[in-house]
């Protein structure tokens, strides 16, 4: 239990927040710049009638680049801009973020970036995966650019080494280094090394 709390709390609580920082910074890095600016030379292919009204379809998206020190790639099976509304939608994406001391995953079924704002949406069946074990699950994340703070009022589990923590709703906010799990809160706790 002391093992847990500890991974709860103080450092290492920083050090997810920030993880998830990194990752969702670079998902929005990822799609409001790279798509924009690459999408001119991107292969693009028709997905049949335009029953969607996007400006561009890009088919099979796949975008890696290095900034600050951290390296990201973002894929997805599509993506659709609208100009006009300015706004990208994408269909299954999935970040890698890599640190130097760890990696991170970010996918989801169906994500939207807004360009004006750099919000991101990520929904249904969202998972965070940390090469140090710790996974994030809910069915919607989103990234609110001007306030720096990553939330959901959808159900989270938050795992790591059988420890598991559920609650009805994420608030992380980056400056204050503050991250709550909100709602009727949930958590079973293993020591490492003991049998269950």
């Amino acid at each position: 239990m002391i093992g847990w709390y500890r991974f709860c709390t103080g450092l290492e609580m920083r050090k997810i927040t920030h993880g998830i920082l990194i990752g969702v910074s670079a998902f929005v890095l990822i799609v409001t710049g790279s798509l924009v600016v690459r999408s001119r030379s991107a292969r693009v292919e028709s997905v049949g009638p335009a029953a969607t009204g996007a400006d561009l379809h890009i088919k099979e998206v796949d975008l890696e680049e290095e900034s600050k020190g951290v390296r990201w790639r973002l894929r997805a099976k599509q993506a659709l801009m609208y100009e006009q509304e300015g706004r990208t939608t994408l269909r299954e994406p999935a970040v890698q973020v890599f640190e130097r001391d760890r990696s991170w995953t970010i996918v989801g079924e169906e994500g939207e970036v807004d360009k004006a704002t750099r919000n991101v949406e990520l929904r249904r069946n969202v998972v965070v995966t940390s090469s140090d074990g710790v996974r994030l699950d809910t069915t919607v994340l989103r990234w609110d650019a001007g306030e720096r703070r990553l939330w959901t009022d959808a159900g989270v589990t938050l795992s790591r080494d059988g420890s598991v923590v559920r609650g009805s709703g994420l608030d992380v906010r980056m400056e204050s280094e503050e991250t709550t799990i909100g709602g009727r809160v949930s958590a079973t706790f293993v020591t490492p090394g003991r049998v269950q």
